[in-house]
């Protein structure tokens, strides 16, 4: 049995391939995936024979460490000579991807940190996180940089949930810390299960591909230096962490807010995803996880695509539509998000496809959120900002017979009398009967809801209609010229006078008219 041990982990150490133990041949990468078994424990049995036996320990094959490398190297999150701060918060995922990575800095030619930040929610269990992971960090002789701040007052200000204004806070602090100490990258302990959990929840959450992609293995975050956040233990299980930890001796912290079921992550974690795995499909983790591989390799392919697309069409708050309509249908919706996030951004489902109805001619006029506008004109759609249409908002009196300036509109109105042998050559649906007047108008911008009956019509219409089918721009009708008598509007720039109010052929009759533009 000594020697076969001998043979067998010289073997494990040194073959890309195939190994044997107990007399049975293993191949290295389902080794790695079945960290479970006979194999195991025959591996484990023959290192305890070795080190009984007085022989100097030899190289051990750990699936954690051998899975962390081999992701490492095909998703290139880690390149010799890099600056890296592993962000450990004293958690068993952290501290494992603390030791994994001191395994593996020297064949991965890495310069090695630990980072930790203190969010300060939890008080004296805070501390005594950053004391644990500060110990760590001096017993493996790195240098610790500790970092806090109040999530609670960030979550307060943004409105944002505690989960979420962590995130901003700790993120913002590693982009910071990486300018402070020029870091190349910062890796996180975000794990196989947390992936699982991740593309549940944005599932529930109603996400489209790009939410499903879930946890990026790594991202950009842009500060006083752009860092690169990797993930290299998005490919271990929780399960695997805490054996490989017990088999390291390794100690850890538990944050008791992980079980506070309060928190709907923790009930996912806890209550859902079992009860999927138990009653449904017991490799739903497996299952959601190549969710997120696919998601991700779907979402690079359509959004490289969407914004070479997107690019070609949108100028400074326009958006040509020019052959939009023969895009197909999942390249005019994602198009569609890039012009919006272009402005500042984000639409769910509902808003895109309101915004694509309008872009196809159903409606002239795409309400957003935080009040933004998309108005559609013949070959464009033209974004406008929250509070840009209040701008056109304007009021004057009109006295009878008299003039005004619209400084807004920069151009002069006025309301004349003209005597009625000249009325009678003008004519009819521009002269309103100024005895059905008064002696003072109201002029203003159109606003929605409004309502007139023009002359030579059979109902009272929407304006909004009315302008439709006049073909007016959406982008011109908030600041479009309106008078009323009371609560009527009886005269609308460009459209016969009001029905009811109309001059019909005897007397006097009152123009209301436009006699000069401002420059």
């Amino acid at each position: 049995m000594y020697l076969e041990a001998i043979c067998n982990y010289a073997r494990v150490a040194t073959t890309s391939r195939v190994f044997r133990v107990g007399g049975v041949e293993c191949h290295r990468e389902q080794h790695e995936e079945e960290s479970e078994g006979p194999t195991r424990e025959k591996l484990h049995r023959y290192k305890a024979v070795l080190n009984c036996l007085g022989h100097r320990p030899l190289p051990y094959y750990n699936p954690v460490r051998e899975k962390v490398r081999r992701y490492i190297r095909e998703q290139a999150l880690l390149r010799a000579g890099d600056r890296v701060a592993a962000a450990v918060s004293g958690g068993a995922d952290s501290v494992a991807l603390l030791r994994v990575l001191l395994e593996l800095r020297a064949e991965l030619g890495i310069v090695l940190t630990v980072a930790h930040f203190n969010h300060g929610l939890r008080g004296e269990q805070s501390d005594a996180d950053e004391a644990f992971v500060a110990e760590l960090a001096r017993e493996h002789h790195l240098d610790f940089f500790p970092g806090h701040g109040s999530v609670r007052d960030h979550a307060f200000a943004s409105k944002l949930g505690i989960e979420a204004a962590g995130r901003e806070v700790r993120y913002r602090w590693f982009a910071q810390l990486a300018g402070q100490q020029r870091l190349d990258s910062v890796a996180t302990a975000h794990t196989f299960d947390d992936q699982a959990e991740t593309v549940l929840l944005k599932f529930l959450r109603g996400a489209g591909t790009k939410g499903l992609a879930g946890i990026y293995p790594v991202i950009g975050v842009a500060g006083d230096k752009k860092v690169r956040i990797v993930r290299p233990l998005l490919v271990v299980s929780r399960e695997e962490v805490e054996s490989y930890l017990e088999s390291l001796a390794q100690s850890w912290r538990e944050d008791e807010s992980n079980l506070d079921h309060r928190f709907l992550r923790n009930r996912l974690r806890h209550e859902l995803l079992p009860l999927l795995e138990r009653e449904y499909n017991p490799k739903i983790r497996r299952l959601l996880n190549d969710v997120a591989d696919t998601s991700h390799a779907e979402e690079d392919y359509w959004r490289d695509l969407a914004e070479r697309e997107a690019a070609a069409r949108t100028s400074p708050n326009q958006f040509s539509l020019e052959g939009f309509a023969h895009l197909p249908l999942a390249l005019q919706r994602r198009v569609l998000k890039c012009f919006a996030e272009s402005e500042g951004l984000t639409l769910d489902f509902a808003h895109v496809e309101k915004l694509r109805r309008c872009a196809l001619g159903e409606g002239t006029r795409a309400e957003l959120p935080g009040g933004a506008v998309v108005v559609r004109r013949r070959t464009s759609l033209q974004w406008r900002a929250a509070g840009q249409e209040v701008a056109w908002a304007y009021c004057y009196r009109l006295p009878v017979p008299g003039e005004i300036q619209i400084t807004e509109l920069r151009l002069t109105l006025r309301a004349e009398i003209v005597p009625e042998k000249f009325a009678r050559d003008l004519p009819q649906e521009e002269l309103l009967n100024p005895n059905l007047v008064g002696g003072e108008l109201v002029v203003r911008n159109w606003r929605p809801g409004d309502r007139f009956w023009p002359a030579h019509s059979r109902s009272e219409e929407k304006l909004k209609r009315l302008f439709t089918e006049k073909h007016i721009a959406a982008e011109q009708r908030p600041k479009w010229p309106v008078a009323l008598h009371g609560d009527e509007i009886i005269w609308v720039r460009g459209f016969p006078v009001a029905q009811t109010r109309q001059w019909r052929g005897n007397g006097d009759a009152l123009r209301i008219g436009i006699i000069s533009h401002g420059p």
